[in-house]
């Protein structure tokens, strides 16, 4: 991992500081880089495997590490990233198939897991594959080598992006590409003086990974709980924490767990991401962060950081319906089909041509998302600027809806229905329809249940042919282990009827 050299300056510097803490368990800097230590001498002397059909360049070692927010999550990540060997982070929460096709095309060295009865373990196992139970290790975490490498070049992590198939696409990234991003980073999001940060998050996920990294390259503490709890989280906060990491669903929990107590003034930065923050959410988190500077990022896993924005606390308080100005170290374009630059308050694909973008995919490129032209990188993003080179994102070009002739992006519909007095969330998508191609579909959460009063809101907001022609209400969003909302199953039960949405009537 491209922090080697800050985490042996801080172990030195200051070892009894608190480093991670999750779930009342916690490691200082010093017993985080011992342990680490530890964990690389015992990487260093296992056999290579003879498996491997992946090619990985000056990679000795391959960790999967497929652990849910373990105390041991840092340790293991801290040790296999150091050079030359890399890691494979793998969603312990993904179906078994998955997980199975992941490791059985890495064919890592050793596979480290939450429990020995874990899916994860009995896939290594069938496969051949060297089990680790983290906290269980067979072998001494206290005879470790010197130091760790410092040194940064190569490749050093690999992660896991659905794309536009159920098939998992591994990409991979380099020391020197996190290394750029997190003294970029360190500026921009002003973190030279550490400050406590949580991040709730799925640690196999980018948001809560990056932060938990960018927390330790800082020399902060970074906390987390190990199963998504509102309650518990707002507990943590309210202990003092200074900084949140968090995607809108889960500030939106935090929110309703924590109703009627106190507001949360030891918060002097909220970081959101994933998702486009609304109206709504963002005067809900001025009641309960109220001394907090609030900010979110847009980006891509294989792209990294694109636009920055601060919509309350700053010198300029960006506009709402904008994710921000490029990245420093970003150039954003507008493109046609054919790959022109559009130029201002003209919809097109977003391009970026940034040096904090990955090396490419080791499988799973089907050049329908991220892909690389003479015109920089996408992930097929839609989106304009305006003349003060703000960035409007429109979506997603396969979610694109086509009723009556019309293009429709749901991320439009959704911004639109989260304005409407008692809707807290909503998702939008189109179902076959033998009149219009597609009629759209509206799901929301909230008091708000008059499908009519609903749609009325949207008349002032939309064009007509924009406005849902269906209403659904959700009592509790499914969702997947990033803290999204899992879209594909909320449309599933729409059309199942399974009962988890009821239909609105005007």
């Amino acid at each position: 991992m491209p922090i080697h050299k800050e985490l042996l300056r801080h172990a030195i510097e200051r070892p009894d500081k608190l480093a991670v803490v999750i779930d009342g368990r916690s490691l200082s800097y010093g017993e985080l880089y011992g342990r680490a230590r530890a964990i690389y001498r015992f990487i260093e002397e296992l056999p290579g495997s003879k498996h491997r059909t992946v090619d990985l360049p000056g990679v000795q070692k391959l960790v999967g590490l497929s652990l849910g927010n373990h105390i041991g999550f840092a340790e293991y990540f801290i040790a296999a990233t150091a050079l030359p060997h890399a890691l494979a982070v793998i969603d312990p929460m993904m179906p078994a198939e998955r997980i199975e096709r992941i490791v059985e095309r890495l064919a890592p060295d050793v596979l480290v897991v939450d429990g020995d009865a874990s899916p994860s373990a009995e896939i290594g196992r069938r496969l051949g594959i060297p089990v680790i139970v983290a906290g269980t290790e067979p072998f001494d975490l206290a005879v470790a080598v010197d130091d760790l490498p410092v040194d940064a070049e190569g490749i050093f992590l690999i992660g896991f992006t659905s794309g536009t198939t159920a098939e998992p696409k591994a990409y991979y990234r380099s020391h020197e590409q996190w290394r750029r991003s997190l003294d970029r980073g360190r500026l921009v999001f002003e973190l030279q003086d550490a400050p406590s940060t949580l991040c709730p998050g799925a640690l196999a996920h980018g948001l809560a990974l990056y932060a938990l990294v960018e927390a330790l390259d800082a020399g902060a503490t970074f906390h987390s709980v190990g199963k998504w709890d509102p309650g518990a989280v707002a507990r943590v906060l309210s202990s003092g924490i200074e900084r949140l990491v968090a995607v809108p669903t889960h500030i939106a929990g935090i929110a309703r767990a924590w109703a009627g107590k106190p507001a949360l003034t030891s918060l002097r930065d909220v970081l959101t991401a994933g998702a486009k923050l609304n109206l709504n959410e963002i005067e809900s988190m001025r009641r309960l962060f109220p001394q907090a500077r609030i900010r979110e990022y847009y980006g891509a896993s294989e792209i990294g950081f694109m636009t920055v924005s601060t919509l309350v606390g700053g010198k300029i308080d960006f506009p709402i319906d904008r994710v921000g100005q490029a990245y420093p170290g970003v150039e954003l374009s507008i493109r046609d089909p054919e790959e022109n630059d559009v130029g201002t308050d003209v919809p097109g694909t977003i391009f970026v041509r940034s040096d904090l973008i990955a090396d490419g995919y080791l499988w799973g490129d089907d050049g329908q998302a991220f892909r690389v032209t003479e015109a920089g990188a996408t992930v097929g993003d839609l989106g304009e600027i305006d003349a003060n080179g703000m960035l409007r994102v429109i979506g997603r070009s396969g979610g694109m809806m086509i009723t009556g002739g019309n293009n429709v992006y749901p991320a439009e519909v959704e911004s639109a229905l989260k304005t409407c007095p008692g809707v807290e969330d909503a998702v939008v998508f189109g179902l076959p329809d033998p009149y219009y191609g597609q009629r759209i579909v509206a799901v929301i959460s909230g008091e708000a249940t008059d499908a009519k009063i609903i749609a009325d809101h949207c008349a002032s907001k939309l064009a007509r042919f924009k406005i849902p022609r269906e209403f659904h209400h959700i009592g509790s969003w499914p969702m997947t282990s990033s803290g999204k909302i899992a879209r594909g199953q909320v449309e599933a039960s729409v059309i199942s009827g399974d009962g988890l949405v009821l239909r609105l009537s005007a």
